[in-house]
């Protein structure tokens, strides 16, 4: 049966906030973790970015064209997302294969397109169409996979996470190759084959390390040894500490970040607005944000495993974790327990393109939660 809010007047009947939530096909407490989320990213943002309100107003602007694509996919049923899930998945390789050959270039990487009215990196484009088109090749196959389904899974993970990673853009690869993973884990596929894959892509490591840029690899090495280069590749992980460990447990206080504020902490506004947060709402303002996050998950996790058939589950559960990937990987980079990557703390962060991306992942689980029917229909 549908879910929806139960706001009923005095006669019985949805109230009319109900029947418009209910015609908008929306999930109340997933919207209310996101609302919440993006409101914090809105406060947080002004104290990082030294009370700039033109870039709160932006970023507010970004919310609301994020929110209104969100709201056109939860229109869409499961069945026809699975029908495009295909077309998607290669209309995004074929972007990819563009990128490479007349893309634009930025900051030493080759990642954008402009068609003139819209500059965009198809990568992003990825991160739906990957689990999509994993669900649905999996969708009318006995589930687990077998040996040779295997094989073609991991040439559609392969193909695009390749491409991605040339561009280069490691981390973008790594996330468009984890949301596909995460489907064919779901899928049930047997423990000895995760730890073969495991011990196949350990004993590449080397073969990595030698494909891997310069910069990439500096990374990796201040990620062991941030001091090796305070004042270079490390700076941005060891100010960050500082930041943290300087709010305590109760912070120093709205727009009292020195670290942010004296621009001692680079990308305060971005990837690292986390370290933002900890100095100036302290451990106790991490946790909130924590619990928030935890929050969504859980109902992103509720909504698939109350999925109805094999794509919307499989679906729905690759992009509840990739979500988990977002939060993971930003905050372990953010508190030095990963290397700095590059990427943006989900619904908080400062950008437009990253906001679109997660709102229409969430546009796909509350479409896929809402349109499930009765069992006997």
């Amino acid at each position: 049966m549908i879910e929806t809010p139960r706001q009923f007047d005095g006669a019985g009947a949805l109230s009319l906030p109900g029947r418009i939530l209910r015609a908008l096909h929306v999930d109340v407490p997933l919207m209310i973790g996101i609302a919440a989320l993006c409101g914090v990213g809105l406060i947080v943002l002004y104290s990082a970015d030294g009370g700039n309100v033109a870039r709160v107003q932006s970023q507010l602007f970004r919310i609301g064209v994020a929110f209104g694509g969100m709201l056109v996919l939860c229109q869409i049923p499961p069945h026809f997302l699975r029908s495009w899930s295909p077309w998607l998945f290669g209309g995004g390789v074929v972007l990819l294969l563009l990128v490479a050959f007349v893309g634009d270039e930025g900051k030493g990487a080759q990642r954008w397109l402009d068609l003139g009215v819209i500059r965009f990196q198809p990568s992003e484009l990825m991160k739906l169409a990957m689990p999509m088109v994993i669900a649905a090749y999996l969708h009318t196959r006995a589930l687990p996979p077998r040996p040779r389904e295997l094989v073609v899974l991991a040439a559609l993970i392969a193909v695009p996470s390749v491409t991605i990673a040339r561009q280069p853009d490691l981390g973008t690869s790594l996330l468009v190759a984890s949301s596909g993973l995460f489907v064919v884990f779901l899928a049930g596929v047997r423990l000895r084959v995760v730890f073969g894959f495991g011990a196949l892509a350990a004993a590449a490591a080397p073969l990595l390390w030698l494909s891997m840029k310069d910069y990439q690899k500096s990374r990796v090495l201040t990620f062991l040894n941030p001091e090796r280069d305070p004042l270079g590749a490390g700076y941005h992980t060891i100010q960050s500490k500082i930041a943290i460990g300087s709010g305590g447990v109760f912070g120093k206080g709205w727009l009292n970040s020195t670290q942010a504020q004296l621009e001692f902490l680079p990308e305060s506004s971005t990837d690292f607005i986390f370290a933002v947060i900890g100095e100036e709402f302290g451990l106790v303002g991490l946790l909130v944000v924590l619990v928030l996050y935890l929050f969504v998950l859980g109902r992103c996790l509720f909504i698939a495993v109350e999925a109805q058939d094999t794509y919307a589950r499989l679906l729905a559960g690759g992009l509840a974790l990739t979500f988990f990937v977002y939060v993971f990987v930003n905050t372990g980079m953010v508190t030095g327990l990963l290397p700095v990557v590059g990427v943006p703390l989900p619904l908080i962060s400062y950008g437009g393109t990253s906001m679109v991306t997660l709102m229409a992942g969430f546009g796909i689980l509350q479409a896929i939660h809402t349109h499930r029917k009765l069992l006997g229909q």
